[in-house]
């Protein structure tokens, strides 16, 4: 097996999550990028405004490099206020911050070893000392997690599911195969109920 860098083999897995973030939205009428499709609101386009914030912080402050645009969902005293798009927030806007988020981490995380300190104000004492390495680990995760979300509200609205746009990582099967499949999951869990 090749040796591997490790910054770039991180650096590799953040960028595939975010694409998967933003293929989401790909093919969607501003109201479905927008709708909240479970009870505590999740929508796609909040999604992607959450994990642009998050990522703002985690490489910006953390490491104070902060990024040059105002946050001012930093500031904000209402909960969630980064979780949706108000009407007066366009998708190219929440996708273009999504994106220059995302070039000021990225040159972040090449100008940083993975050993680098930085500290985040907002995780408890014992934990706010971190290195480059642990808050890409963090992101990842963060942006993956979101991902999924996106995976399931994006399937919720028409049906799209898969990994990745090159890979689904589902059976190659018919829409027939999904529904009996269905029927039997449904059927196995009414045993239950």
């Amino acid at each position: 097996m090749p040796d591997v860098d490790p910054k770039a083999d991180l650096h590799r897995y953040l960028t595939l999550a975010r694409e998967t973030l933003l293929w989401k939205l790909e093919g969607l009428s501003e109201y479905d990028v927008r709708r909240p499709l479970t009870p505590t609101g999740t929508n796609l386009l909040g999604l992607v405004k959450h994990v642009a914030v998050v990522a703002s912080g985690y490489f910006g402050f953390v490491f104070e490099r902060p990024f040059p645009e105002p946050m001012p969902w930093y500031e904000d005293t209402e909960p969630n206020t980064d979780m949706w798009a108000t009407p007066d927030e366009s998708r190219e806007d929440i996708v273009g911050l999504y994106q220059r988020v995302w070039v000021h981490a990225d040159a972040v995380i090449e100008s940083l070893p993975l050993d680098a300190p930085g500290l985040v104000p907002w995780w408890p004492p014992e934990r706010r000392d971190v290195t480059l390495h642990r808050v890409l680990v963090h992101v990842i995760a963060e942006t993956n997690r979101h991902a999924g979300h996106a995976d399931i509200v994006r399937e919720l609205i028409d049906g799209s599911a898969g990994l990745r746009r090159d890979v689904s990582n589902l059976p190659d099967v018919d829409a027939a195969w999904w529904e009996g499949y269905h029927r039997r999951v449904e059927d196995a869990a009414k045993t239950f109920a």
